[in-house]
C-alpha cells in the first residue's frame, strides 16, 4: 500500500502500489503537457469520494512501500489517460487484461 500526498498541507491518500505506479505515469504525462485535470479518489473508509484538482502548481508526492516497482500494463495506462482527458476527470478504472483484444 502506497500513499499519494497532495499539496503542501500533506493530505495523504492510501492507494495500492500497483495502482499508484500507473497513476504516477498518468499524472506525470498530463502535467508534463501542462494539462491540469480533476482526480476522483474513493475514500477507503466508506466516507465517499474526494475530488482533487491536479495541476503543476500543486505539490504531489508518490510514496511506495514495496521494494520493487510493478510491471506496468500499457493498456491500463492508456485507459487511465483517456479517463484523465475526459470532461469528468480521472477515476480509477479496473485493470484490463494486457493480453485481451482492445475494446472499441
Amino acid at each position: 500500500m502506497g500513499k499519494l500526498v497532495y499539496n503542501s498541507l500533506g493530505h495523504a491518500f492510501d492507494i495500492e502500489d500497483r495502482t499508484l505506479s500507473h497513476l504516477r505515469v498518468v499524472f506525470m504525462n498530463k502535467l508534463r503537457r501542462g494539462e491540469p485535470f480533476m482526480f476522483h479518489i474513493p475514500m477507503g473508509d466508506g466516507s465517499g469520494t474526494r475530488s482533487l484538482w491536479v495541476s503543476p502548481s500543486i505539490p504531489l508526492v508518490f510514496h511506495f512501500y514495496g521494494s520493487r516497482p510493478p510491471h506496468l500494463n500499457r493498456r491500463w495506462v492508456d485507459e487511465l489517460m483517456n479517463e484523465a482527458s475526459n470532461p469528468q476527470g480521472l477515476s480509477v478504472v479496473a485493470e484490463p487484461d494486457p493480453d485481451a483484444a482492445p475494446r472499441d
